[in-house]
């Protein structure tokens, strides 16, 4: 068996908890330090993994107490924090020459996403953005076709996604902005706008979009309307307020067929003519670790680079501009 690569987690709230029981089992992995700045938390990451039958591994209160004194005994580095940490964070593990497995979304500004450019560039090292649909065997699958011309030009896509998650994450750090970096838009929503940047394969040219905060500090519903540069035209509607339930429809509509996907990759529709084929169907990955060392090991493209995350980025940046401009038209640079 081959040596196992050393692990260190930053975050080690609920969504590291839940995928450290199938990490700490996997052969290929060995669990080295966590940090985070609750000792409930990390008490808890710490149990999981003894549970599995792992050695209990380092803990520290301070990622940077981890990167200093664990960087000789890691290899990788999962950070799941809240996403206004995951820029100084994954920068500071990119500086510190380690591969990165980074939940999504990767940053909250381009300007952060540049610096994290910036950093991998110099290091070499791999960094992946943990988007299920971005890592979604369907939506890879549909990206292969679309790039090969099997659905002819893309005319247009039509995406929404819905969740209560007002009411779901109600004084939850999410709904803190300067904790968050956005709203519902930028957390559930965030799956459909990487989803549509992945399949779209252009950036975008021009963005015009509105807001309702409905009373509370971060955006609840979304409307954007956008012109990509590849010419074809998109409207995505996020609306974080309603019945119980999570889901999502995103159409894109090609010259030659009509492609009806999920934001996480889940389910896919496609109408070529007047045939429609039946609805495929995917699980949505519970342990998403297995393609990062796929990507790592060069085995499978990297859906979730930088370069994607800076292309999400341009997006966001573009939608906060012009919603705080009631709608006004924001044109995209480079």
């Amino acid at each position: 068996m081959s040596q196992k690569l050393r692990l260190g987690v930053i975050g080690a709230g609920l969504k590291a908890a839940e995928y450290a029981q199938s990490w700490a089992r996997m052969p290929e992995i060995e669990f080295v330090a966590l940090a985070d700045t609750s000792e409930t938390s990390r008490k808890r990451l710490i149990d999981v993994c003894t549970a599995a039958g792992a050695p209990e591994p380092k803990s520290f209160a301070d990622y940077r107490d981890l990167l200093t004194k664990c960087r000789d005994e890691l290899d990788i580095i999962y950070v799941s924090t809240p996403h206004a940490s995951h820029a100084e964070q994954a920068t500071a593990v990119a500086e510190a020459g380690l591969d990165l497995f980074l939940e999504k979304p990767m940053v909250t500004t381009v300007a952060e996403a540049e610096t994290l450019i910036a950093a991998q560039k110099k290091s070499g090292v791999t960094i992946v953005t943990a988007f299920q649909g971005g890592l979604s065997p369907l939506v890879l699958d549909t990206r292969k076709r679309a790039l090969s011309g099997e659905f002819g030009e893309l005319i247009a896509i039509s995406g929404m996604i819905w969740e209560s998650w007002s009411s779901n994450y109600d004084g939850h750090w999410k709904q803190q902005p300067e904790i968050s970096g956005g709203g519902f838009m930028f957390d559930t929503g965030a799956h459909m706008m990487n989803t549509v940047c992945l399949l779209a394969n252009s950036d975008f040219d021009s963005v015009s979009a509105y807001m309702n905060n409905q009373g509370k500090k971060v955006d609840i519903a979304t409307a954007v309307s956008a012109r990509l540069k590849n010419g074809a035209l998109a409207t995505l509607t996020a609306a974080g307020e309603g019945p119980p339930g999570c889901a999502s429809y995103i159409i894109f509509f090609y010259s030659k067929a009509i492609v009806r996907i999920d934001a996480w990759g889940g389910w896919r529709e496609i109408s070529v003519g007047r045939i429609s084929e039946l609805r495929e169907e995917a699980e949505i990955l519970g342990n998403p670790m297995k393609n990062f060392l796929a990507i790592r090991a060069g085995t499978m493209e990297n859906s979730g680079s930088v370069e994607m995350g800076l292309r999400f980025a341009r997006l966001w940046d573009a939608i906060k501009e012009s919603a705080a401009a009631d709608g006004t038209p924001v044109r995209i640079a480079g």
